[in-house]
């Protein structure tokens, strides 16, 4: 490392990152202080270049759920790329004095170069499933905990309502609204993880950008408040975007507008929106209408507030597709999934890796690391989901041999390099086809609203040397 040079700013010193990794934002502060200050003790010690092994995982579901879904991991390994440690953050540690000298000039060259492993994106999960493992130095895997945690639980929230949703609309279209009713940045994770959950589009154009998701978007009723009357906003609208075009008909009174609209479309109109009302017997009313009107092929679009159970409770009205915005991106009642990053081994002072674990009565944990299969019966249906734990040779032949089993860990990271097929855009189609087969594998009774037990056992395997 070059010798510090002087900082105007901060009266001390600034440790100069590679100009490589300065193009982008770093993500290295999205980090909660405990981290840096275990980080700077373990410097101290000398037990910061220990081996380790942690793991990402919840230990229940959240009440009523039967499963969740796991997302984010894209996001994860993207976010990992700009996790270092530029002037900005640097000068910043020093003048607030967070950690001491020693610990800025580790922090100047930081780079992850171990290993992450994990279920693949998209993946159903259950308590105590390791969805995620981060195994290097206590120093490189430490200052990880934050990062992972923030993206895995939101957009894991995110997915797991995802899915309820669209299983609750048996093949039906749904579609993400929700960007109103987030942080702005919250918004764009959220439009990935719906899609992660089967979602087919999003109206978040940042994230559109970002991952190539599919966008959609019409009107609001401003724009038909803009205009005289609703036959000038909708011969607007239909002049501007043609005839394949949704015409929001419930500003006023639904059959005069659903009337406006196929005047101004024609009998080839894409589709019709409702975003309010008793939607059930209104899109009965407007198909009815519709099919007198000639425009049997015209679809109708609802939206106004929806979440799994209304969802489930219109699966018998004549509805095309379904926009969903605040119980999407707030989780539907579960805004987090709870996990936790937890050290579960590590190399002692002879150099051997152990188990460790937390034994209080609440939160015991389960020591050493994990290989993770999924039981499948005759049917190809999940029966358990098995957790095995013992030496790492012992863990490693088990996973080789068993046959009859679907083996759940992927590797994300190796040393230090990403695996870009879980990045990008190619990513979140990955994790979307993996849910797809995923949830299709679940047992039957997996996808019922009604409150149950998780929809798969986990059992714990342990394995002598």
């Amino acid at each position: 490392m070059s010798a510090p040079e002087p900082s105007a700013r901060t009266g001390g010193d600034v440790r100069r990152a590679p100009t490589s990794h300065l193009l982008r934002p770093s993500t290295a502060l999205l980090t909660d202080r405990y981290e840096l200050t275990m980080l700077q003790a373990a410097l101290a010690d000398g037990t910061a270049r220990r081996h380790c092994v942690f793991e990402v995982f919840t230990r229940r579901l959240p009440p009523g759920r039967r499963y969740g879904v796991l997302a984010g991991t894209g996001r994860v390994l993207e976010s990992l790329a700009d996790f270092h440690f530029g002037t900005a953050e640097l000068d910043w540690l020093a003048a607030e004095r967070i950690v001491d000298d020693a610990t800025l000039d580790y922090l100047a060259s930081y780079r992850f170069t171990g290993d992450i492993w994990g279920y693949a994106e998209g993946e159903a999960f259950f308590p105590g499933s390791p969805v995620m493992v981060v195994e290097g130095t206590f120093a490189e895997a430490v200052v990880l905990e934050t990062l992972i945690l923030s993206i895995l639980n939101f957009d894991s929230a995110v997915a797991s309502a995802a899915s309820r949703m669209t299983s609750a609309a048996v093949g039906r279209p749904v579609m993400e609204m929700g960007s109103r009713r987030a942080h702005e940045q919250a918004a764009v994770a959220a439009a990935r993880a719906a899609v992660v959950g089967g979602f087919v589009g999003t109206s978040n154009l940042e994230a559109g950008r970002r991952w190539g998701l599919p966008t959609i978007g019409t009107a609001a009723h401003a724009f038909t408040l803009l205009h005289d009357d609703e036959e000038t906003a909708f011969a607007s609208q239909v002049a501007s975007h043609g005839k394949g075009t949704t015409l929001l008909v419930d500003t006023f009174a639904v059959r005069r507008g659903v009337e406006a609209a196929v005047a101004a479309g024609g009998t080839g109109l894409g589709a019709v929106r409702l975003d309010s009302g008793d939607l059930l017997s209104l899109a009965q009313d407007v198909r009815h209408q519709l099919d007198e009107l000639g425009a049997t092929g015209t679809k109708i679009v609802v939206t106004s507030d929806l979440d799994e159970f209304a969802i489930a409770g219109l699966a018998a009205a004549p509805v095309d597709s379904y926009g969903v915005g605040t119980a999407l991106v707030t989780g539907s009642g579960a805004p987090t999934c709870g996990m936790v990053y937890k050290l579960v081994a590590r190399e002692g002072s002879d150099a051997v890796m152990s188990r460790v674990a937390k034994t209080s009565p609440t939160k015991v944990g389960v020591g050493g690391r994990k290989a993770a299969a999924r039981r499948l019966d005759a049917e190809g249906r999940a029966i358990e989901e098995i957790l095995v734990v013992g030496p790492d040779d012992a863990v490693s032949q088990w996973a080789q041999d068993e046959q009859e089993m679907r083996a759940l860990h992927v590797p994300l990271v190796v040393g230090g390099a990403v695996d870009t097929r879980w990045t990008g855009a190619a990513g979140v189609h990955l994790a979307a086809a993996r849910h797809e087969a995923s949830r299709a594998e679940l047992p039957r009774g997996a996808r019922r609203l009604s409150a149950d037990e998780a929809a798969v056992p986990t059992v714990i395997l342990e394995l002598d040397a």
